[in-house]
């Protein structure tokens, strides 16, 4: 789950880690009272940033942060932001619609470094990433100059040492004086602390910028939280932003399915992540697109099934239906009947291709025949993928 840089910024605070002061604003007159307030706080300088918040990077190459000289600005900047499709390298050409903004002080920028915290899964540990190439995708600076990055593993058994993150504070270049060392380290703690309570899955601030004076905040913040960790941390998932999220997807996750959707134009619908994942090879390899992945678990119900395949056919890309279940823990007769009930319940205007294999196939099978409409089955997983392609494209 990922959440909105004004609500990163404000774990950021409770954690001690400085970021400049900003308020979050929903409408272009919000904005501009906004930019008032800062000023009642304390802020002398008359740059404001408005910032567009979307779940997705690259809003400044794609004109979704702006830099306002004076307020008179601030009210104009919001007001060609919000409402408007934010199209950056992230949200695909359909772009995605900026509902609030975010109104921060600007600052006197010196340098600009990187800093992130991820896990890392060859090392079954989180690593923190930190390069002296802030303000640039990681992903650019790894291809281009991989000597530019640092790395220090955190051991989860007993946490981020101060002496990792002295290491990382000279890397980066933060040892002007001692003050400025303390704050790296300070900064460094609180970002590990944030990881490691909050079960996140990334951590990431770029960039981390060094102002003029020697002080050292996060101009921008990232988070993105562990999906199977969020029932521990309640207060987090109430920041999810369902807007900002694939309606489908949404759905799916009401109905306890691992759903993610994808560009093709054959729906599926698998028992486990593993099978899954070599149905969508299987399609691929018959000349075919998935439209999504969808595990049902493997003890899915009728009713399971009969959500999933309502979520499928709800996707206007899709031109068939696969669902290929291995019957072990749950009953192919199940399943069946699940397809039969879901699809009397939506309109059903695709071909469905069906597979099942293992705990009473046979009975499912016969359901499926006797089925008020037509049910292609599949003999084994490569002909039913072979079926489902040709389904798709009209055969």
């Amino acid at each position: 789950m990922k959440i909105h840089e004004h609500q990163a910024k404000a774990l950021f605070r409770e954690h001690g880690i400085p970021v400049p002061r900003g308020i979050h604003a929903q409408s272009a007159d919000a904005a501009r009272a906004a930019a008032d307030d800062l000023a009642r706080q304390g802020v002398t300088t008359s740059v404001r940033v408005v910032k567009a918040q979307v779940l997705a990077g690259g809003r400044g190459k794609a004109g979704g942060i702006k830099v306002c000289k004076t307020l008179a600005e601030v009210h104009p900047a919001a007001t060609a932001l919000i409402g408007r499709r934010l199209v950056t390298k992230q949200t695909g050409a359909e772009g995605v619609e900026v509902r609030s903004v975010l109104v921060e002080e600007g600052l006197d920028i010196d340098r600009e470094l990187y800093l992130a915290i991820v896990l890392d899964r060859a090392a079954r540990k989180p690593v923190i990433m930190a390069s002296t190439m802030g303000g640039t995708e990681i992903e650019e600076v790894a291809e281009r100059h991989p000597e530019a990055i640092v790395k220090e593993w955190i051991d989860p058994l007993i946490g981020l040492q101060d002496f990792q993150s002295r290491r990382l504070a000279f890397a980066l270049g933060l040892a002007r004086d001692r003050a400025q060392l303390d704050a790296a380290v300070k900064l460094l703690r609180g970002l590990a602390e944030l990881y490691d309570r909050l079960d996140a899955s990334l951590v990431e601030v770029n960039p981390l910028v060094v102002l003029k004076d020697g002080r050292i905040a996060a101009l921008d913040g990232k988070v993105t939280f562990d999906d199977n960790a969020l029932y521990r941390q309640p207060r987090i998932a109430e920041m999810r932003d369902d807007a900002e999220e694939d309606p489908l997807e949404v759905q799916a996750a009401a109905s306890n399915l691992n759903y993610v959707r994808l560009d093709g134009s054959i729906g599926c619908m698998v028992n486990g992540a593993g099978l899954a994942m070599a149905t969508m090879d299987m399609i691929k390899l018959s000349g075919g697109e998935p439209a999504n992945f969808l595990d049902v678990g493997g003890g899915a119900s009728a009713e399971t099934v009969a959500n999933a395949l309502r979520i499928l056919v709800s996707d206007q890309n899709v031109r068939a239906v696969l669902v290929n279940i291995f019957g072990g823990i749950v009953r192919c007769d199940l399943v069946a009947q699940g397809v039969v009930e879901g699809a009397a319940r939506v309109d059903m205007k695709v071909p469905v291709v069906v597979r099942i294999e293992g705990t009473r196939a046979e009975e499912g099978r016969k359901i499926l025949a006797e089925a008020p409409f037509k049910v292609i089955v599949g003999r084994d997983m490569a002909d039913a993928a072979e079926e489902a392609v040709r389904a798709a494209a009209g055969g």
